[in-house]
């Protein structure tokens, strides 16, 4: 038998087929971009939405969870720091915004473990990395160092989580991370107000900072709601008799050069 002629048009068909895919997967690699991208317009929300659990309080967004770990982490580095200026501030405004500190902080612990509770949040029992290397550089500081480095790294600090405290307060649905908020703001614009007393802070630094940025967080939000471990206290609290802290400002500033 006479072998079959090959058929012509097969390998145009080919090409044809190759040409087809081809276009097929430039429109999908272009089409893609645009659906990722209208996905992303309401990614705030939607994990908003995801991280938000139910409580007898009210919901309870990740957010939320992760204030309440950041006001137990400014307790467990901030104390510390407060007793530092109390005993090695070498002015009485020092001093006293060390005071302030301690007071502060060891009312806002006792405040932030009962919320925990109250929510079945677990709680950090030590600082982050960053924090402690801050408890370092107080420690090894000495004199107007100290006074300085105090003053500085403090109301860094408390610039930054000014601004957290705000933005929780006015979204949050839960009513004890609402009054938690409100118990933080008065803390931390108080320690504010006392840190800039002290007379040390350099404004045009501490300006250039936070407009670098804001830290990143410190920790993932908290598991939801559910049975935790007591979080327990790192270090003995006194809490402070009142909330609204009347006590004297700081008036005190540091050493000038027409001082004796």
């Amino acid at each position: 038998m006479r072998p079959r002629p090959p058929i012509q048009g097969r390998g145009i068909f080919n090409g044809t087929g190759l040409i087809i895919a081809g276009l097929a997967v430039t429109l999908v690699a272009l089409i893609v971009p645009v659906w990722s991208y209208e996905d992303r317009s309401a990614t705030g929300v939607d994990v908003l939405n995801a991280e938000t659990v139910a409580t007898l309080y009210g919901p309870l967004s990740g957010p939320d969870r992760d204030f309440v770990t950041k006001v137990r982490l400014a307790g467990l580095w901030e104390l510390p720091a407060g007793r530092q200026a109390q005993a090695k501030g070498t002015t009485e405004a020092v001093r006293t915004a060390g005071r302030h500190l301690v007071e502060g902080h060891a009312f806002l612990d006792e405040r932030v473990r009962t919320v925990a509770a109250q929510l079945g949040l677990a709680l950090p029992n030590e600082p982050t990395d960053q924090q402690q290397d801050w408890l370092k550089t107080l420690d090894a500081a000495q004199g107007e160092d100290f006074d300085r480095e105090f003053a500085n790294i403090l109301r860094l600090a408390h610039g930054r989580v000014f601004s957290l405290v705000a933005q929780v307060r006015a979204g949050t649905q839960n009513v004890l991370v609402r009054d938690l908020a409100d118990d933080a703001n008065t803390t931390v614009l108080d320690h504010i107000k006392v840190l800039e007393a002290t007379g040390y802070v350099d404004f045009a630094d501490l300006a250039r900072d936070l407009a670098a940025g804001s830290t990143p967080p410190a920790t993932r939000s908290p598991a939801p709601p559910g049975p935790v471990a007591d979080p327990g206290a790192v270090v003995p609290l006194t809490p402070s008799p009142d909330p609204g802290y009347p006590l004297p400002p700081a008036a005190t500033g540091p050493p000038t050069a027409d001082s004796p």
